[in-house]
């Protein structure tokens, strides 16, 4: 499993409060799940657990977490099932600090049409999950403005896949259907005011390297943002909405923010805006000196507002296919002496004293007050995620 001495590390959730349950073996999770009372932590001790079928959470304000905070250390193991955590029904509920992994379809799948709130995944891993590691489905139109998912937060969560997708992964993805391509980590629709942040994917591939988003966010997502997350060779990156749109859906994404993210050798898209209005992508680092298909920063289709800026593009210059009213402005578009970045082929793309060209060159915003680790941005901040 993928570990870097600089990933985001997770600060320790406090003591669980009000009723807890304590769980040893996956019939007792299902139980303690089925009988959860509002508000309720299930404590779940170390080990490896074989789940033969999914785990169902239908309570408010339910915790499912691992016991000593250890997340490789708590595995709920799907064994290719389709899928294995569903939320439904429900609002405040949290998944955090164990693995879920060898999911064929979902690995966390918040049943969005039957109304799903202010869920958190926090410092998870998600591993070896062949369709998405987290989704958010379709919400029909019928109560959509009152059920749409708002306010989840997923923070901390390591994605990581051991290999690119094969044909025996998922049956339903057949060469005449997606061709072993429909895999991303994290994809939902209708999003409204969700944070994804500190996050790190690695390794998401599809069977030919035309994967999904490593984060996708589509079908009208409003306020969301996408911050300090680590993107290291997975086929696209940072997406929001794509040039497939229903014929109801006329926007993908209003007022979200991409900021202070490290991309490194995602070459399908890196970060894209497709259909988006009033977004912004704020001083992100892509790295991709030899990108095969050069779209490190991409923006197609209609994308009216969208302000690109401050970022370092380390690669092919910013992609632009739109003919909307967008705004780029004081980016840096060059490919750098590698030593200019900590250790780039490991994806670490924190500068160096060598980056003189980026040191102190962004313009200062107040919507991007600090970095990639939280360090705040004083005076005349540097161009792109890191500030030296």
């Amino acid at each position: 499993m993928p570990a870097r001495p600089w990933f985001p590390k997770a600060p320790f959730l406090p003591p669980p409060a009000g009723r807890v349950t304590r769980v040893a073996d996956p019939e007792a999770i299902y139980r303690a799940a089925a009988g959860a009372r509002p508000g309720e932590t299930i404590l779940i001790a170390e080990g490896v657990y074989a789940m033969p079928r999914p785990l169902e959470i239908k309570t408010d304000r339910v915790t499912v977490r691992g016991a000593s905070g250890a997340r490789e250390k708590v595995i709920l193991d799907g064994g290719n099932q389709g899928e294995l955590i569903r939320i439904t029904n429900c609002s405040g509920v949290t998944i955090a600090d164990l693995t879920v992994q060898n999911v064929r379809w979902n690995g966390i799948k918040l049943n969005s049409e039957t109304d799903v709130q202010r869920a958190s995944i926090y410092n998870c891993v998600l591993r070896n999950i062949w369709q998405r590691a987290i989704k958010g489905v379709l919400v029909p139109a019928e109560n959509r403005e009152r059920i749409r998912p708002r306010g989840c937060r997923i923070r901390y969560c390591l994605f990581a896949n051991d290999r690119a997708k094969r044909f025996e992964d998922d049956p339903a993805d057949t060469p005449e259907n997606f061709g072993g391509n429909y895999i991303g980590g994290i994809d939902v629709m209708y999003p409204t005011d969700w944070v994804i942040s500190d996050n790190v994917f690695v390794g998401i591939r599809g069977r030919t390297g035309e994967a999904r988003g490593a984060v996708f966010l589509w079908h009208d997502a409003v306020g969301c943002v996408v911050e300090r997350n680590v993107l290291i060779d997975c086929d696209s990156g940072i997406c929001l909405g794509n040039s497939s749109r229903n014929a109801e859906t006329k926007v993908h994404a209003t007022r979200c923010v991409v900021r202070n993210n490290f991309l490194t050798r995602v070459p399908e898209n890196g970060i894209l805006a497709d259909y988006t209005r009033d977004c912004r992508i704020l001083n992100n680092t892509v790295y991709d000196p030899d990108s095969r298909r050069g779209r490190l920063i991409r923006l197609v289709h209609d994308n009216d507002g969208l302000l690109v800026a401050n970022n370092l593009v380390c690669g092919p210059r910013i992609r632009v296919e739109s003919q909307s009213r967008l705004v780029l402005r004081n980016n840096l578009e060059k490919v750098l002496d590698p030593a200019a970045f900590a250790a780039p082929a490991d994806g670490d793309l924190r500068l160096t004293r060598r980056a003189t060209e980026a040191i102190d060159r962004a313009e200062p915003r107040a919507d991007v007050r600090d970095d990639i680790d939280g360090k705040p941005r004083r005076g005349r901040p540097d161009i792109g995620a890191h500030e030296l």
